[in-house]
């Protein structure tokens, strides 16, 4: 469940980011840069996330390893699309 919570919030983050592109440049350029802008700010969630999960969950590197790709991996890919829709 908290898996899926991450990634929900990893969508709603990316459109806000969106949402800020179509307001600060109103074409297609700003919201690919916008969703270019989202990839790393999501990695440094995304890793906060597992270094949470290691430090006060008690879960190893090894379990969250997988965690942290599919959390990432999910917003990172709509942003991807995003990107390429408005290149």
């Amino acid at each position: 469940m908290h898996v899926a919570m991450v990634i929900g919030g990893g969508v709603v983050l990316l459109g806000v980011f969106l949402l800020f592109g179509k307001l600060w440049g109103s074409d297609a350029a700003a919201l690919a840069l916008a969703a270019k802008a989202f990839i790393p700010v999501w990695l440094v969630v995304a890793l906060i996330n597992m270094w949470v999960g290691v430090t006060h969950a008690g879960y190893s590197v090894r379990e969250e390893l997988p965690i942290l790709v599919i959390v990432f991996l999910v917003p990172a890919a709509l942003a991807a699309w995003a990107i390429w829709r408005n290149a």
